[in-house]
């Protein structure tokens, strides 16, 4: 009887032992399972991240666009000068570099370009005249390059209709 019941301690033992850790098959399966998870997850996450930029340059060329239309209800004139507009945005961010133009006395441009790498698109703002019953309204446009990486194209305002530039499609109206 002692002989059995040693035999059968030892084996408790060793069981207990064998029991601790991992195998090198269940950690390199473990590994491949999480490599195969980020290399799905990764692009994914980037993309995101670079929406969340352009919404950046979608916002401000949107904010411009209205501190124009207000610049010239107050000024009955546009103006190239962020500061005149008076609503305390940067020219430029870690991520955009914005211009502002004016296109003669029938409306103005913003253009937010891309700083970082070819990941970004660009956008363009442009407020212009447009007729309003017997007088001139303003009107405005948010623009969107088709492809990423590339400067942001003028729109145009003459006087009638205010249209975005080429190779950009419009974001809003």
């Amino acid at each position: 009887m002692k002989t059995e019941f040693k035999a059968k301690f030892l084996q408790h033992i060793n069981k207990r032992r064998q029991d601790q850790g991992f195998t090198l098959i269940e950690l390199l399966v473990v590994i491949i399972i999480i490599g195969i998870l980020s290399a799905i997850a990764l692009p994914s996450f980037l993309s995101q991240a670079n929406k969340a930029k352009q919404t950046e340059g979608k916002q401000y060329a949107s904010s411009i666009n209205k501190a124009q239309q207000a610049f010239y209800a107050e000024n009955n004139s546009f103006t190239d000068q962020m500061t005149s507009l008076g609503i305390g945005l940067k020219t430029s961010t870690n991520n955009y570099t914005y211009v502002l133009s004016t296109l003669t006395t029938k409306g103005a441009n913003v253009s937010a370009n891309p700083t970082v790498g070819g990941a970004l698109k660009g956008y363009a703002g442009t407020v212009g005249l447009v007729p309003s019953g017997e007088a001139s309204g303003t009107q405005s446009v948010l623009c969107e390059n088709t492809t990423a990486g590339v400067l942001a194209a003028s729109g145009t305002a003459d006087g009638t209709t205010v249209t975005c530039g080429g190779g950009m499609t419009a974001v809003t109206k």
